[in-house]
């Protein structure tokens, strides 16, 4: 991954590692094109050739910084059980908060500061959101769940709140984990 300070990398690539790291601590309303392209070191004008607007800027960056946020929550579909992988994603969601700078999840963040579900970056950060939730889907059609889009959504919701909350205090609460190991048992159970 590129990061801000590379001077090798392409002014391109340097923007959008620049983007990840101050739309995700910073806010994206708060970092203004001047800031990305000084702390890039790139010109606006670099900018500008390369991305159309500020909200193109958002939108690529999550897209192409996506797949790497996602990647540490997901097992792989062959390793442990389905009951283990659900519960790996809340795992590495108390892993990522308590040993790095963690901000919650920068899909939901961007989407709520936006506003707007029909902004380009709000629609890659669903598209994210619903891999998450297809993930859950997969583990419970697995362990048998009667109804395993339902508690895919509950997962995701779950998800949702204890990076909310982990945002906050550093580290998700134990609470996250039993309930999501409650949520995933009741509905296998069911099934």
């Amino acid at each position: 991954m590129t990061t801000p300070t590379d001077t090798k990398a392409k002014p391109r690539d340097r923007v959008l590692a620049t983007a990840a790291r101050l739309f995700v601590r910073e806010g994206v309303n708060a970092v203004g094109v001047d800031r990305l392209a000084q702390e890039a070191g790139v010109s606006k004008r670099s900018i500008y050739q390369h991305f159309e607007s500020k909200d193109a800027i958002v939108a690529t960056m999550l897209q192409e910084y996506g797949p790497a946020v996602v990647a540490g929550y997901f097992a792989p579909d062959d390793e442990g059980t389905p009951r283990e992988r659900a519960l790996h994603v809340f795992e590495a969601l108390h892993e990522a908060a308590r040993v790095s700078d963690f901000y919650g999840c920068p899909f939901v963040n961007v989407a709520t500061e936006l506003r707007n579900r029909a902004h380009p970056a709000a629609v890659v950060a669903r598209h994210f959101k619903e891999q998450l939730t297809a993930y859950f889907e997969r583990q419970a059609t697995a362990a048998g769940a009667r109804d395993p889009h339902l508690v895919a959504e509950q997962l995701t919701l779950l998800f949702d709140g204890a990076s909310a909350s982990a945002a906050l205090r550093g580290g998700t609460p134990d609470a996250a984990l039993a309930a999501a190991a409650q949520l995933f048992d009741a509905a296998v159970a069911r099934g």
